[in-house]
C-alpha cells in the first residue's frame, strides 16, 4: 500500500461531530453502537440502559445517522469535508477499496481499535465514501462510492472468489485479474479480494482462505509450502530455518516439532539422512533395498550397478556405497554378470518398506 503521513485527532472531531447532536440519548446511542469511546454494545445492551426497547434504539440510532448524513451532504459537519477529501485519497492510492484496519493505520500511530471504530463512524457520514459492514463473508472496509456501491463490491468479490475457484490453486493476483475478464487491474482486484474473508494472500499467491498453500494453520501445513515454494527436497533444519524467516504469522516453532511432523504426515517422504520431498512430486516411502527392487522390477531384467545406482539416487539423497551395500548385502538381490545385479525370484518376501537407511 501507498504511505501517508496524515494524522488526524480522531477523538476531537469525534466529539465536535457528536456535538451537533442536540439530545444527550441519541449521542449515547451513537457513541456506544459504534464503540466510539469504549466496546460496541448492542441494541439490547443499550436499551436496558436507557430503558428503552431494543426496536426504539434501532430507531432512534436509524434518524440520528440519516440527520447526520443530511447535514454532511450539505457542508454542515465540522470537519467532514477534510476527513471524507482525505480518505478518498488514501483510499483511491490502494485500488479503490481499503481494510478499516488498514486505512486507520494511515492515520494514527496506534491503530487502535477505537480509532478504527471512530474511522469507520467518520466514513459513514462522507456522501462520497461506502462502507462495507464486517460480517461472515467480509472485512469492515471503505470504498468510493462514485467507482462501486455496496453491492457491485459485494458482486465484483464474489466473481474473484469464483476466478480463484476456477484456477483451483493459488495464483498471482495478475492472472486472477486476467482470468476475470473485466479490466479491473491488478492493484484494483487486490485491494477488493483483501476485503473477503473467503481469500487469503502467502508470500504473493492468492487463493482461497481454507487452502493450506496460501493460509497455513498448523506446523504441517507451513512445511508443505515451504517445502512446495522450495520445488526441492531439504533437510529438517533448513525447512525450520525457512518458516522462522517466513511471513507467516506464527513462526515461533521448534526444529525438533519440524522433524516430528515431517515423521508423522504422508506428504512428506523422508529420501535421506534428514531430508524431505514431497509425496507429490513421485517420491515413495520405503528403505534403499525398496528402491531398488522397484528399479529393477520396471527394467524387467538384471542392471549394471552404475546404472542401478543411477536411478536409485533420482529418488533418494544417499551416498553410493549405501546402494552398493545394500545391492551385495540383501538376499533379494544377486549378482549375474560382472557388476550386474537382478531380483533372486527365488528369495522370498521382500522388505517391507520402513524408512530409509
Amino acid at each position: 500500500m501507498a504511505e501517508s503521513s496524515t494524522q488526524f485527532n480522531l477523538v476531537k472531531i469525534t466529539n465536535d461531530v457528536l456535538a451537533t447532536i442536540e439530545r444527550e440519548r441519541e449521542r449515547e446511542i451513537i457513541s456506544r453502537r459504534f464503540g466510539l469511546f469504549d466496546r460496541k454494545e448492542t441494541l439490547e445492551q443499550i436499551g436496558e440502559l436507557l430503558g428503552i426497547t431494543r426496536e426504539r434504539v434501532r430507531q432512534l440510532e436509524k434518524t440520528v445517522l440519516q440527520k447526520l448524513k443530511a447535514s454532511a451532504a450539505q457542508g454542515k459537519l465540522p470537519h467532514i469535508n477534510e476527513v471524507q477529501s482525505t480518505l478518498k485519497q488514501i483510499i483511491g492510492e490502494n485500488g479503490d477499496i481499503v481494510r478499516v484496519s488498514e486505512l486507520t493505520s494511515f492515520l494514527t500511530t496506534d491503530n487502535s481499535r477505537l480509532s478504527q471504530a471512530q474511522v469507520s463512524f467518520l466514513a459513514e457520514l462522507c456522501p462520497s465514501l461506502v462502507v462495507i459492514e464486517d460480517n461472515d463473508n467480509f472485512y469492515h472496509a471503505v470504498g468510493i462510492k462514485a467507482v462501486h456501491d455496496e453491492a457491485k463490491i459485494k458482486e465484483l468479490v464474489e466473481d474473484i472468489i469464483a476466478t480463484v475457484k476456477k484456477i483451483g490453486k493459488q495464483a498471482p493476483i495478475e492472472k486472477v485479474a486476467k482470468e476475470i475478464g473485466k479490466d479491473l487491474g491488478a492493484q484494483h482486484t487486490r485491494a477488493l479480494a483483501n476485503v473477503s474473508k473467503q481469500l487469503a494472500t502467502l508470500n504473493g499467491q492468492w487463493g482461497l482462505i481454507k487452502w493450506p498453500t496460501v493460509n497455513p494453520k498448523n506446523i504441517r501445513d507451513k512445511i508443505y509450502v515451504i517445502l512446495k515454494e522450495s520445488g526441492k527436497p531439504m533437510h529438517f533444519n533448513d525447512i525450520a530455518n525457512s518458516i522462522k524467516k517466513s511471513d507467516f504469522k506464527r513462526k515461533d516453532v521448534t526444529t525438533q516439532a519440524i522433524h516430528n511432523e515431517l515423521i508423522k504426515d504422508k506428504r512428506f517422504v523422508l529420501i535421506g539422512r534428514g531430508i524431505y520431498a514431497l509425496k507429490e512430486w513421485g517420491y515413495e516411502k520405503g528403505t534403499v533395498a525398496d528402491i531398488i527392487t522397484e528399479v529393477l522390477r520396471k527394467a524387467q531384467k538384471p542392471l549394471h550397478r552404475d546404472e542401478i545406482i543411477k536411478q536409485v539416487l533420482k529418488s533418494r539423497f544417499v551416498k553410493e556405497t549405501t546402494i552398493l551395500l545394500n545391492l551385495q548385502g540383501k538376499p533379494q538381490f544377486k549378482r549375474v554378470a560382472k557388476a550386474t545385479y537382478g531380483l533372486d525370484e527365488t528369495n522370498g518376501k521382500q522388505l517391507t518398506p520402513a524408512a530409509t537407511k
